[in-house]
């Protein structure tokens, strides 16, 4: 028992000293992030964009940011209701970012930059808002 003890003790010292812990980014408690993959814009309209709009107006979170990931590409390009709310979105002070390979891969990548939403590889964002403490939702 007390070897299992002492075990313990070191590793809870070495995880509480380890230097990826410190070179963390900063925890963004306050930050929320919705990776919008569906395609259903029943799913859309009344789930994934409704609550991201909400957070951002009642102020359940200071930071909200939508990515448009993989189906949701093409369905933003194609549905002018969707486009429409999104740019109201956008307005009111959300950041909509779209992964580019996704709408390359759809072949919408000119009808959403033509939408001004920050298109870029989403990879490398999307693990640093993993690792920053932002709160990450998916629909």
């Amino acid at each position: 028992m007390k070897s299992i003890l002492v075990l313990l003790a070191a590793t809870l010292l070495t995880f509480g000293n380890s230097k990826a812990q410190t070179d963390s980014p900063q925890t963004t408690s306050d930050q929320l992030v919705i990776v919008w993959t569906s395609d259903d814009p029943y799913v859309a309209e009344r789930v994934a964009l409704m609550y991201t709009h909400a957070a951002k107006t009642a102020g359940w979170f200071s930071e909200v940011t939508l990515i448009i990931w993989g189906p949701s590409a093409k369905l933003t390009a194609e549905n002018l209701k969707i486009q429409k709310k999104l740019k109201t979105m956008q307005a009111d002070g959300v950041v909509i970012e779209a992964c580019i390979v996704c709408a390359d891969a759809y072949g919408v990548t000119d009808e959403l930059k033509k939408l001004d939403f920050d298109i870029k590889g989403m990879g490398k964002p999307l693990s640093d808002y993993l690792k920053s403490g932002a709160k990450v939702l998916t629909f």
